[in-house]
């Protein structure tokens, strides 16, 4: 064989094993580009959760009556992802669902159970949580704002679940008032002196806030996690005077809304009286807007911003109280339902990825992702080996362009109100209510190409995709005597 020949069937071979390799460390691909990246250490990571965001709440999704720049230009500078849905309807059971990467049929909390006097029902020790795992790869991890999965000292703590710093509301009763008696760092109780009695000197979201940017300034040079669940725009409707200012008179009419203002609920989950609802909403998701901005200020001032992966969203759809009116605000965007719904109202929620360098600008996915897919994602960024028995499939594929493995389906179940499933699959959506009475309940049937608003069920003339989702539902739900569709706290 000639040596021109033998060179060609030389470079031949080289090309196919290339190819081989390729295919074979196929998982590797999404890690060299994040490596090559320019960057020695593994990227920070930071999640911003608003509460009761809803889907239609900021700007670049529609909203008219307020703007939200610095969340936009995230999205501007990111990816907005218009299929993201929530771990659940309500608070514990969507965080519970973030936190370990497993649906609700599934995860350890799924329902906002109460422990007195502060707190709710813990995450097991056994739980395997996204701030251990990142703790484990040598991340420094930090909790800012309202967390909700296990009440101070018990095993659902932050502290013991992965967290080296918490500042913020361990409860999320309390977590209703913004002016609150006193914070939680780590495991001392700070008491607000400014807010004793009907004082209203500090509020709490503007100390979080201060903390978590200390946070970023304390670890600028190591490698970090911060989770920053904040309490906005959760009723009650309360923002300080240099923010309600903005909007006043601007949002009419306005509708007095009565609530508590004296008494043992007072600062105690019940929502204080507020003569201007609308302009205290939008002042509140200024604020929230206002952070996030400040939040990636920092960043670049840090010289850190390129290595540091940002997400936002919310941990359900819009709530109807305390004054709340989201009707007026369009804030589900006219998808149908709300906070409590499994209608996609309820828990669609916007979802942004920022990552400079990383992800395309000005991008949009209609990949159909969850809260259980954060888990296995951060895994495959920081390199660790994700656990067995999750839910989650990674998004880091979409975030850089490249194939993405979809789900089959998404499950979801709730267990107030009368007991809720619901199963996202392909286009379809089935939603079954009233579980408590009737586990046997029929399903209602939309299809969500042609009918986002959920406006008509089509279950009778699709028995066999019926019977589909009935199975799928049967499969999915695990029972928990902790949580089961007999227990409602409403």
């Amino acid at each position: 064989m000639s040596k021109m020949k033998k060179g060609c069937k030389n470079q031949v071979i080289e090309a196919l094993f290339v190819v081989f390799m390729l295919f074979l460390f196929g998982g590797c691909i999404n890690q060299k580009k994040i490596d090559e990246s320019n960057h020695t250490k593994k990227p920070n990571i930071i999640y911003i959760l608003a509460d009761d965001l809803g889907y239609g709440d900021l700007s670049l999704t529609g909203q008219e009556k307020f703007l939200t720049p610095n969340i936009d230009k995230l999205a501007e500078n990111g990816m907005f992802f218009t299929q993201h849905f929530s771990g659940s309807t309500v608070c514990a059971p969507s965080r519970s669902s973030l936190m370990t990467g497993q649906h609700t049929g599934h995860t350890f909390i799924r329902g906002n159970r109460e422990i007195n006097p502060e707190g709710q029902y813990p995450l097991d020790s056994s739980v395997i949580t996204i701030p251990e795992l990142l703790k484990s790869a040598g991340y420094v991890t930090g909790a800012f704002g309202k967390w909700g999965l296990g009440y101070p000292s018990s095993d659902g703590d932050p502290n013991n679940q992965g967290f080296d710093e918490f500042y913020g509301f361990n409860c999320q009763r309390l977590g209703h008032n913004y002016y609150p008696y006193h914070i939680w760092h780590n495991q001392t109780k700070e008491l607000l002196e400014g807010n004793n009695e009907k004082n209203t000197e500090t509020y709490g979201p503007d100390i979080i806030h201060q903390k978590a940017i200390s946070f970023l300034e304390k670890n600028k040079d190591t490698t970090f996690f911060m989770y920053y669940p904040s309490i906005i725009p959760h009723a009650e409707l309360v923002a300080p005077e240099i923010y309600m200012e903005k909007f006043r008179g601007k949002l009419l009419p306005e509708k007095k809304y009565m609530g508590v203002d004296d008494g043992k609920l007072y600062k105690n989950g019940g929502y204080g009286s507020q003569k201007e609802p609308h302009a205290a909403f939008a002042a509140m998701v200024y604020l929230l807007d206002k952070q996030v901005g400040e939040i990636s200020k920092k960043l670049e001032e840090l010289g850190i911003a390129d290595n540091t992966l940002i997400i936002f969203t919310s941990d359900n759809g819009p709530h109807q109280e305390g004054g709340a009116d989201p009707e007026y605000f369009n804030s589900n965007a006219d998808l149908r339902g709300y906070k409590r719904d499994l209608y996609e109202g309820g828990i669609r929620v916007p979802m942004i990825a920022y990552w400079p360098g990383i992800i395309n600008a000005n991008s949009t996915s209609n990949h159909i992702s969850a809260f259980w897919d954060f888990l296995p994602t951060v895994c495959e960024i920081a390199q660790i080996k994700t656990p067995q028995n999750i839910d989650g499939i990674s998004f880091l594929p979409e975030l850089l362009g490249e194939k993405q493995e979809k789900h089959s389906y998404l499950y979801w179940e709730f267990h107030e109100q009368g007991g809720k499933q619901a199963l996202r699959f392909g286009d379809w959506k089935g939603i079954r209510l009233n579980m408590s009475n009737n586990s046997e309940a029929p399903i209602e049937l939309y299809n969500l190409a042609s009918d986002i608003g959920e406006q008509h069920n089509i279950a009778a003339e699709n028995p066999g995709i019926v019977e589909q989702i009935v199975n799928i539902m049967e499969k999915e739900h695990t029972y928990s005597k902790e949580f089961s569709f007999e227990y409602e706290n409403n």
